[in-house]
């Protein structure tokens, strides 16, 4: 079927467009709010081809459709969606944000939070890691390219997301806690600028970026709140001017004085804690975290780390954490490997050969949810694969200048793309070899 073949086909199948509040995507799934849901739309969605597997978080159903097929086919959705009245007030919308309301925990609004602050930073993240590891590894092989020309303004690009990090955080941020995302990136640029080596107060110079993506978090926090409650009590005549100008004066104050001092003191402790965690439990902690990481991201708290991926690229140029957890995604690769050689559900065998090379990219959702998951014991051999290639990168104490990718294409930001390359093909291996021994229930072919 065509994109928008499919995209018809899973409309119908949903119920038709009355049934459907909102259709959105991200790099691989199609992301649904339904006014009803049932397992007979659940199983009839799950039957159509191009369809990898679905997968129900509160009341967003997810369906599984790999890169690239999830913006085209989430595109048709919606082009057939506009066709539709908008629903009236009653219509399914009450229920839908009761439901919201209801699996909406404190800590999981928390968590997408952060995750919403720097979610947006990705492609540079990816782009600039790549540049950045590619310049290294050209580096590496010929010592006499750090001279040219061309590999020092490669080397600007590969930094630019970096240095001009806390800046676009502070937006960010500012951005997702209600304020007006310039003051947040203001403020940043505030507590980040160089001439505050200038500034002597109580006898001490004052250090430009203390504290870094956790001061500016803070920082921008507290001046959304100031501003929201500002906006409150100043007259409406003065509002435009007063506002900005008493939100900068006095959540800059506090960054300087309070928030910077406890931003730094969380940041160092997270890198102390993590390096020192590494570096003192050296394989059997890089085991245990790559071999949690799968259920960490089925329970939605994977995103905490992201916001300590971020500080440890600040505090020490790459982060040791990210090559570990993503040798999770290898061990789905080795795992799904393994169902692919012992099924004979051709539907499976389908979905495994159109997901593996994406998975081995780095995109592990259609592994996870049209594999390994509903399979149920390769899931655990996917684990098991991942924690040891976690040990491997653990061991070796790889690191990575980026974040928001994994599998092979993670292998250039790296400083040691020959130990993350072997990590993750023994992640590979012991995937498969796991999930052989623990094997599975094969499904039926679907009449």
């Amino acid at each position: 079927m065509t994109n928008e073949e499919l995209a018809a086909k899973i409309v119908e199948n949903l119920g038709g467009m009355k049934n459907i509040l909102t259709a959105t995507n991200c790099m691989t799934r199609l992301r649904v709010q339904l006014v009803e849901r049932n397992e007979k739309i659940f199983d009839s969605v799950k039957k159509l081809e191009g369809v990898m597997g679905i997968n129900l978080d509160g009341d967003e159903l997810q369906i599984i459709l790999g890169p690239g097929k999830a913006t085209n086919v989430a595109n048709a959705v919606n082009e057939i969606l506009g066709r539709a009245k908008k629903p009236k007030i009653g219509d399914g919308k009450e229920l839908h944000e009761e439901i919201r309301a209801r699996n909406a925990t404190p800590i999981k609004l928390f968590l997408k939070r952060l995750a919403g602050i720097f979610l947006p930073l990705i492609p540079g993240f990816i782009a600039c890691g790549l540049i950045t590891g590619i310049v290294g590894v050209a580096m590496k092989i010929s010592p006499e390219l750090a001279d040219a020309q061309i590999i020092k303004l490669l080397s600007v690009f590969g930094n630019a997301v970096f240095w001009g990090m806390n800046l676009f955080i502070g937006y960010n941020a500012g951005k997702v806690f209600g304020g007006s995302p310039i003051l947040g990136g203001v403020l940043a640029a505030i507590i980040s600028h160089p001439a505050l080596t200038n500034v002597n107060i109580f006898g001490e110079n004052l250090v430009p970026g203390r504290g870094g993506i956790i001061s500016v978090i803070l920082v921008a926090a507290l001046a959304a709140w100031l501003e929201k409650r500002l906006h409150k009590i100043i007259p409406e005549m003065f509002d435009l001017f007063l506002t900005p100008l008493v939100t900068i004066l006095i959540a800059g104050a506090a960054a300087i004085f309070v928030l910077q001092p406890i931003g730094g003191a969380i940041a160092g402790t997270i890198g102390t804690i993590a390096t020192g965690a590494i570096d003192s439990g050296g394989a059997a902690v890089g085991f245990i975290l790559a071999g949690l990481w799968l259920p960490m991201v089925m329970f939605g708290i994977h995103q905490a780390l992201t916001p300590i991926h971020a500080e440890l690229i600040s505090m020490y140029g790459v982060t040791i954490l990210l090559p570990i957890l993503a040798m999770a995604g290898g061990g789905q690769v080795g795992a799904s490997a393994a169902v692919y050689f012992k099924t004979k559900n051709k539907f499976l065998k389908k979905t495994i050969a159109s997901a593996l090379p994406v998975g081995m990219m780095g995109v592990g959702e259609p592994l996870i949810y049209g594999v390994t998951f509903p399979l149920g014991r390769p899931f655990i051999g996917a684990c098991i694969g991942g924690a040891f290639g976690g040990a491997v990168q653990a061991k070796f104490m790889v690191g990575a200048a980026t974040m928001g990718i994994s599998g092979i294409p993670l292998a250039a930001t790296t400083n040691n793309v020959a130990v993350y390359l072997f990590g993750l093909v023994i992640a590979y291996v012991a995937g498969f070899i796991a999930t052989w021994i623990l094997g599975f229930d094969d499904p039926p072919e679907e009449n």
